[in-house]
């Protein structure tokens, strides 16, 4: 991953690194313990990219594997 946008509520646009792009709605999987917080969206809107791993996280400890947004 190469940046991120929040482009709507729950909505990210993903820049890869191999130059595509996707737009990604997170909300129906926003549930349970870890990923239940992002529902409040200034939260969400908090995502960034870790630099070591190269995926989308947040300072509550969310985290999503680049390979499962693909």
């Amino acid at each position: 991953m190469r940046s991120v946008e929040v482009v709507e509520p729950y909505t990210l646009r993903v820049w890869f690194t191999d130059d595509t792009e996707q737009i990604i709605y997170l909300k129906p999987v926003l549930a349970g313990e870890l990923y239940g917080p992002l529902l409040d969206i200034e939260l969400f809107n908090r995502v960034a990219i870790d630099p070591e791993v190269r995926t989308l996280v947040w300072p509550n400890g969310a985290d999503f594997d680049p390979a499962t947004l693909a």
